[in-house]
């Protein structure tokens, strides 16, 4: 079982250019090989802080290395990251074990996700939610390579950063300003935790810090401290799960769409004539009919209930229900009609035009029982 523990803090400001310039009433270049100074003994220090990980995991690319993508990519094929070890125990809303298996034993090209936005420009604030990390913390952080555990060498961890002068290292992320409530509250994702948690695993460090830029323009830092039993139960799960992938046995699929687009990509179909199922299949059909036949009953009480209460707010779009911190909003508004083609008619009469602006999507496969 994988639980979450997290702890907020909030420190003063560290010393940066302007503070320099005053502290030392210097100029502005001098402030900056002052500072060039300050990072060379940094890096002295890391050096140190590599001490303490050495007995327990190994450098295997250097920031140098990982500026290369493709050599970054093709390196994780060999081994679990930190933000794939959610997959495997559940925990990612993205992907799912099945898919992530078919990825490890290529049989599917993981989706490239440089080109997403948010993926874009998260990479593009690392830099800056680590800045107003080392600003507000009092600390300071290096970048840090790609290493994998000595004790289980298929788990890797490419750290965003690891503090200087302590043991510890810093995951930074951004996220909508939808999300600032659950952060504020330290509801750190459940795949994140477990990213850390992962990363404490592969570098036996006692902590991590995670920095999340929300909404652009609102700061949270929270700590994720060690957490033996959480890292054991993820150790067995990654160790069975790596086990599937160098023996090529899937693991169970479940009820993601992940799983489902996976499935699809795995078994592009194709072969019409009728095959005889395991006797499994059996129960399966009986199953399948049983919850399709309470998820109908469902739906139908869910929409009387909406009904009544459309009833009540009758031609008002708005209604009000409760007091104080009870009270919940009920809309029913009007929408403006969907403007749509009669494609019908249009590649009757203009068979011409329909076939220039036509678009056929790629096959796919469709279920039915």
């Amino acid at each position: 079982m994988i639980t979450m523990r997290a702890k907020n803090h909030t420190e003063p400001s560290f010393l940066y250019v302007a503070d320099i310039m005053e502290l030392f009433g210097c100029s502005r270049s001098k402030a900056y090989q002052i500072i060039a100074e300050l990072n060379r003994e940094l890096e002295k220090k890391g050096e140190e802080n590599n001490m303490s990980m050495r007995e327990h995991c190994t450098l295997i690319m250097t920031c140098r290395d990982m500026q290369d993508r493709d050599n970054w990519l093709a390196m994780r094929e060999h081994g679990i990251g930190g933000s794939e070890a959610a997959s495997i125990v559940g925990l990612n809303p993205w992907k799912s074990p099945y898919q992530l298996w078919l990825e490890k034993t290529g049989q599917v090209e993981p989706e490239d996700i440089s080109g997403k936005e948010t993926v874009h420009f998260g990479t593009k604030l690392e830099q800056l939610v680590a800045d107003e990390f080392c600003e507000r913390e009092r600390k300071r952080v290096r970048r840090s390579g790609m290493y994998k555990s000595k004790g289980h060498p298929y788990m890797l961890g490419s750290f965003d950063r690891l503090l200087v002068g302590e043991d510890a290292g810093l995951e930074c992320k951004t996220c909508s300003a939808f999300k600032r409530k659950k952060w504020d509250e330290g509801e750190v994702p459940s795949n994140y935790y477990v990213q850390c948690q992962h990363y404490m695993a592969v570098s036996g460090l006692p902590r991590w810090y995670i920095a999340c830029l929300v909404g652009g323009n609102h700061f949270v830092c929270w700590t994720i401290e060690r957490d033996e039993d959480d890292i054991a139960a993820l150790e067995a799960a990654e160790s069975a799960f790596w086990k599937r992938v160098q023996n090529r046995i899937p693991p169970a699929v479940d009820g993601s769409e992940s799983c489902t687009e996976a499935l699809r990509e795995r078994f592009k179909g194709g072969q019409v004539e009728p095959i005889e199922l395991p006797s499994k299949a059996s129960k399966l059909i009986n199953r399948y009919d049983e919850l399709k036949s309470v998820k109908g009953d469902i739906d139908t009480q869910i929409k009387e209930v909406q009904n009544q209460l459309c009833e009540m707010l009758g031609d008002n779009e708005i209604g009000i229900a409760g007091t104080g911190e009870d009270a919940r909003e009920v809309k029913w508004k009007v929408v403006s009609g969907r403007t749509t083609i009669d494609s019908k008619r249009l590649k009757a009469e203009m068979p011409d035009v329909y076939d220039k602006y036509s678009k056929v999507g790629k096959p796919t496969r469709r279920f039915s029982l």
